[in-house]
Parts: structure tokens; sequence; C-alpha cells
């Protein structure tokens, strides 16, 4: 971030891709008054008290409130376990403790909250309590590796309960590693190819799939949404001055966007809508669109 803005004189970022990086360059960013916009990074303190950090995507905030809805009404769960990656202290934590929160307030109960780390691969231990427990539903807010792993030992050891994942989740390596573990999964996301419904998405994944034969994804579709929201800024400013962008940011009203529709508010946060996919027959399946 530093080498960007002091030796090439960047006058505008896209990242970090998670929350933990957007946080770090979020604060270089802002001490510089260099406006920063991240795809993907979903903690609700990524733009916290920052007038240069913005983000593409939905909050963990709306992405809590999802999911505690998802559990509780479209899956019928009265209790829940959640097992979270407390080395992902900015991402799986702090959507965990939402989620824990959201879920109460909804009239559920968190029967138990199990830790594991990032690079572990024995999670045995922990679903052995969550077994125990008896839980109508598994939440695991954390990223595809883990998850995809926390999916097989919970089939391992003959756990059928559903299972709720997060946006960190929808990667092809979740069903490439996970296997028929995963089936069934669902996941609060950020994208998928049925729900495009604007002429700049229409025209993005035609044109991915043409350059790089394959689909594209969530994190792709967002990088393009933070491109588009920042060069339009720039144009709309008529300047690159770091203020002048700051503004325009600011004023992003019903960009018709890759993701969907996304204005900026004041606070540089999104407000969008959520999309509720499922894993089917070894691919993320369409399930329905959460508007805020």
């Amino acid at each position: 971030m530093e080498r960007l803005i002091e030796q090439h004189h960047v006058v505008g970022i896209i990242g970090g891709a998670i929350s933990g990086s957007a946080l770090a360059g979020g604060s270089i960013a802002e001490k510089n008054t260099i406006p920063l916009i991240s795809p993907s990074a979903t903690n609700i303190l990524v733009t916290q008290d920052k007038k240069y950090v913005f983000r593409a995507c939905f909050d963990d905030a709306f992405q809590s409130q999802v999911a505690a809805r998802q559990a509780r009404i479209a899956m019928g769960a009265s209790t829940a376990a959640v097992v979270v990656d407390i080395a992902q202290a900015d991402y799986s934590v702090g959507l965990g403790n939402l989620f824990l929160k959201a879920f109460g307030e909804m009239g559920g109960k968190v029967l138990v909250t199990a830790y594991i780390q990032t690079g572990d691969r024995d999670f045995r231990s922990q679903l052995s309590e969550v077994r125990e427990a008896k839980p109508d539903i598994i939440y695991l807010p954390n990223y595809y590796t883990e998850n995809a792993l926390l999916a097989k030992q919970v089939r391992d050891l003959g756990m059928k309960m559903p299972l709720l994942m997060a946006d960190g989740a929808q990667v092809p390596a979740l069903i490439e590693t996970g296997g028929k573990a995963v089936d069934g999964v669902y996941l609060t996301a950020h994208f998928n190819l049925e729900a495009v419904s604007t002429t700049l998405g229409r025209r993005f994944v035609a044109n991915f799939k043409k350059q790089h034969k394959k689909d594209a994804d969530a994190f792709g579709a967002l990088g393009a949404d933070a491109y588009f929201i920042l060069t339009g800024a720039i144009k709309r400013a008529k300047s690159t001055e770091g203020s002048k962008v700051r503004t325009a940011l600011n004023d992003t009203k019903d960009f018709k966007g890759v993701t969907g529709p996304i204005k900026i508010n004041e606070d540089g946060n999104t407000i969008k809508r959520l999309v509720i996919n499922r894993v089917k027959n070894g691919s993320f399946t369409y399930v329905t669109t959460v508007n805020p």
C-alpha cells in the first residue's frame, strides 16, 4: 500500500479482497487521503470511522441477519451450533458473533460454539461436542478449505443436520474438496449467474466466459463492480483528487452493477441485495435473492 501511494502515486486502490488486508490497507489509504474500495471485505470495521474507505459488497451486519433468518425461517432451525475459525478474527469470529446475536434475537438458541484454527485438519474433538448437543443446524462462517473438511467430518461422524455457510466459502474448491459432503449446503453469497439481472452483468459474464473459458464467480464479479464504481466516481468528479473522488464515491446511487443495483451510503458501505445459493450436483445453484 505504501509503495503504491508513495512510489507509484496511485489515485485510487481496489483491495484488499479479504477483511484483514482491507483493514490494514484502509488505515494507510485513510492517512494518505487516497480512496480505497474493497471488492469483498465484509467485516463491519473495514469502513468504520473512515472517510476514504469503501466496499463493493454487503457487510456482515446484513449477512448475519440474512443467515439467521435463513436458519430460523427458511430452514426451520430452533437450535444451532456454530463452528468458528478463531485464527480468522476479522472474518469468521466477527461474522460468527453477529450471527449468534441475530439468531438469538429471532428466538433461536445456540447450543454450542466450537473453535478451530486455519490449517487444522482434524476437527473430530470439536464436532463430537456438536454431535452431543444435537442442534437443528450447524453454522460455519469460515473460508472454503476448513469448511470443506468440516463438512466431510460432520458427515463421517453420522450427523445429518443441514449446514449453513457464508460468502467466504463460495469457491469451487469447497466442492472439489468437500465432494458429496457439501451437497445440500446453503450459503449467504454475493453472486450467482442465474441472479444476474443488469445489462452490465450480462455483458460481464459473457466476456468473462469468452476470455477465461469458465464461468464468472463471486470474486470476479465483485472485482468488476469495485472497478466500475471507482472509475465511475473519477469520471463524475472530473478529477483524480482524493477528496473529490471520495465525494463522488459517496454519491454513488442506483449503480446497476454486475452483482445488481448498488448504492453507497455516507459511511462508505454498500446497500445491495444478497443471494442465497445451495450446492447441488457439484455446483452453486441459485435459491433466492434477499433485498436490504
